[in-house]
């Protein structure tokens, strides 16, 4: 599948790969800022997401396929590969089945674990937003609270939204397969694959994400891998505390 992306800059490649219902555009301001630092950074969309192409089959082992393509057709080798939550995953799977393409992994608020289903009230909203007749953002935004109360999430979401006509609001992602493979965002990775490169895990202090119980097992797959938390951020560590954020994973590359 040949995958959507903006590539900025000149140097070292580095791929990142955003979350479920996110896009590349969401990495715009990070990505420019590592550019200014030597390296090539590959803003991508995943399969389902933003500009890239739409397929009801969805699962990890298919989104790793596409990085390595991706990599392929772009001649990328010894690449820093990040990824944020479903991204991540994305990132964790490449990097166990292709060691030889990865140089450091950098993982945001996830690890390899199993996750239950929890975007049920997010993809009712989306999909009411998908059947609504909406002439303008500031109404889908209307729309949207009923479903999703917390603003930064609504904000998020309705990057989503796109003119398809000049008077019809639509969405940019394939919601009927995310929807139909919501189960296989949350799968677990297979415990085999193991990558012994250098490994950051950012998780927000907030975020449950990645909980202590959950390192002996990081650790298992990621003998390298190294945590740093980030005093005051949730889920969305790389935009509540950009700053921060920034120079964590600058220190690290």
């Amino acid at each position: 599948m040949k995958l959507h992306s903006t590539i900025i800059g000149e140097g070292t490649p580095f791929i990142i790969l955003h979350g479920f219902l996110g896009m590349s555009d969401n990495w715009k301001t990070l990505g420019n800022q590592f550019a200014e630092e030597g390296y090539q950074v590959h803003l991508v969309d995943q399969r389902n997401h933003g500009k890239s192409p739409h397929s009801d089959d969805f699962n990890y082992n298919l989104l790793a396929e596409d990085i390595v393509e991706y990599c392929q057709e772009k001649n990328l080798k010894d690449i820093y590969l990040m990824g944020h939550s479903m991204g991540g995953k994305t990132a964790m799977l490449t990097a166990g089945l292709h060691p030889e393409l990865v140089k450091k992994l950098i993982i945001v608020d996830i690890a390899p674990k199993y996750y239950a289903p929890h975007h049920e009230d997010i993809l009712a909203g989306l999909t009411a937003l998908d059947e609504a007749k909406l002439t303008s953002r500031g109404e889908a935004e209307d729309f949207l609270k009923e479903f999703v109360p917390d603003t930064g999430t609504r904000l998020f979401l309705l990057k989503n939204l796109y003119w398809k006509t000049k008077d019809k609001l639509a969405l940019k992602l394939n919601l009927d397969s995310l929807k139909n493979n919501v189960e296989d965002i949350g799968a677990a990775l297979p415990a085999q694959y193991v990558f012994d490169k250098p490994a950051l895990f950012i998780k927000g202090e907030k975020s449950g994400y990645i909980k202590e119980e959950d390192w002996a097992g990081i650790e298992e797959q990621f003998s390298q891998a190294e945590l740093v938390t980030i005093p005051g951020a949730g889920h969305w560590v790389h935009a509540e505390k950009r700053k921060e954020f920034y120079k964590t994973v600058i220190q690290f590359v």
